[in-house]
């Protein structure tokens, strides 16, 4: 589980709770009607806008967000395989990598080792898996511009939620008895849409883009350690290339 997400969630729900409860306005900003408009109106216009396959994947790439870890790799131990995968290679010769495939859950490296093996040239190798990497950020893209989507239309019901407030407060001045109810609307959806979009939906997508450059940076060491391995490079070579490579995506990123 990701900390760093978990305790910005509490902070940010704590701080606007704490400022609230010291106005006295807890109760005051607790509207189903407004929510119901905020997060109804902007779910609505989601399906509109985002085909339904593409929002499946997306609600179900949200849940990276808490659990990074179970759908990453780390590069000292992306390092590690492939030093490892190099003496064997070594050894035994690169044949022998076919028995640590079957063992990989990671369909990229699976694809890029069974590449070595088969003997494809260097240029090729490189080609094929820096295209399924272009379309491993397009698909990443398209998850994170869903929450993107849904932060641009939760203020707009925001506002319209205050207009239609304001035409009931209009509709009702000689009634002030239900002034407060329509006055209470115009105000809550403005708070729930601006809440939702910088609190739920804009931090979302700027993780997901996070998490995707995380994936990305892995999977391009993933591929300089397989070329590096087809060149014949020795395990200390190969660590030390492999780590100046990290260092410099690093720094231009």
């Amino acid at each position: 589980m990701d900390i760093l997400t978990i305790t910005g969630f509490i902070l940010g729900a704590s701080a606007v709770y704490t400022v609230m409860h010291h106005g006295g306005i807890v109760n005051l900003l607790y509207s189903p009607l407004s929510g119901l408009l905020v997060f109804g109106g902007t779910f609505a216009s989601t399906l509109i806008s985002v085909p339904w396959s593409q929002l499946r994947q997306a609600l179900k790439a949200s849940t990276f967000i808490f659990f990074p870890k179970k759908y990453r790799q780390q590069p000292e131990v992306i390092i590690n395989t492939m030093l490892r995968l190099c003496e064997k290679s070594k050894r035994t010769g690169i044949d022998s990598l076919q028995d640590d495939i079957q063992k990989m859950d990671d369909r990229f490296l699976v694809e890029g080792l069974q590449m070595l093996i088969d003997g494809l040239p260097a240029d090729l190798i490189r080609d094929n898996l820096e295209t399924e990497i272009v379309f491993i950020r397009r698909r990443h893209n398209a998850n994170a511009s869903v929450f993107r989507t849904m932060g641009t239309y939760a203020p707009v019901f925001g506002l319209l939620g205050t207009l239609i407030g304001v035409v009931q407060v209009l509709k009702n001045l000689a009634d002030p008895k239900t002034m407060g109810s329509s006055m209470a609307i115009a105000v809550t959806t403005t708070f729930y849409g601006i809440f939702s979009t910088n609190f739920i939906f804009l931090p979302i997508a700027s993780k997901l883009n996070a998490l995707s450059e995380e994936e990305i940076l892995s999977k391009e060491v993933m591929i300089e350690g397989i070329l590096a391995i087809q060149a014949g490079d020795i395990p200390l070579i190969l660590r030390k290339k492999l780590e100046s490579y990290l260092a410099y995506r690093v720094r231009k990123r």
